[in-house]
């Protein structure tokens, strides 16, 4: 059962938390159930020494800076240079490391773009995403009608999203786990040949490694 803000020592009547955090939104209305337990519990893992003020604002600056940007640095690299794109698709929690992207205990899987296979990321039970590449996933990517349209009626989505993929090419749809994540390694545009990886990287897009979308053409 919810406890009432007066029942509990670590609220205080004055909405504000012993970090100063106020337990309010932006918008001035009343926090969620579930947003007040996550100030409570954060403050009382800082009263017992089990963390600091200090190392959750650094943490939460590490999620911050993550973003598809990232991503797109793995892609460039793999563009640019054929054994690390042999390691990618290999082991892709492993060659992204190498690149300073750390995945965690998380199982990192890249798919490659072809003229064959047209490779799309999906999470049917939630929103599982790789944001340690990819940074947070666009709303959309959570919604239910993508969620179960992405399995069911792929090729319909990505002309929703303005991506046409010819009939002879396979569509294949990839569905994250809580311990897995997918990215996809698009296709290097054509006449990008004299660019470098820093070039490159600008022309990958976040939808472009989850497949509802292309690189940029140079």
């Amino acid at each position: 059962m919810p406890h009432d803000h007066h029942d509990h020592d670590h609220f205080h009547h004055d909405g504000m938390s012993p970090s100063g955090h106020p337990y309010r939104a932006d918008n001035d209305t009343p926090l969620t159930y579930w947003q007040t337990m996550e100030i409570a519990v954060r403050e009382i893992l800082i009263e017992k020494g089990i963390t600091t003020p200090e190392e959750i604002a650094r943490q939460i600056d590490e999620m911050d800076a993550r973003s598809p940007a990232n991503g797109a640095a793995v892609v460039a690299r793999a563009w640019v240079d054929p054994a690390f794109k042999t390691r990618l698709l290999d082991d892709a929690s492993a060659a992204s490391a190498e690149m300073g992207f750390d995945i965690g205990g998380l199982r990192l899987i890249a798919v490659e773009n072809t003229d064959e296979v047209h490779n799309m990321i999906v999470c049917t039970l939630c929103s599982c995403y790789p944001r340690n590449l990819l940074g947070l996933p666009p709303d959309w990517y959570k919604t239910r009608a993508y969620r179960s349209r992405a399995v069911k009626e792929p090729r319909k989505v990505l002309e929703e999203f303005g991506v046409t993929i010819p009939d002879q090419v396979k569509i294949r749809v990839h569905d994250s786990t809580a311990d897995m994540r997918y990215i996809v390694l698009p296709a290097r545009p054509a006449g990008t040949g004299s660019m470098g990886e820093a070039e490159l990287a600008r022309l990958v897009t976040r939808d472009s490694m989850i497949g509802t979308g292309l690189p940029k053409t140079p």
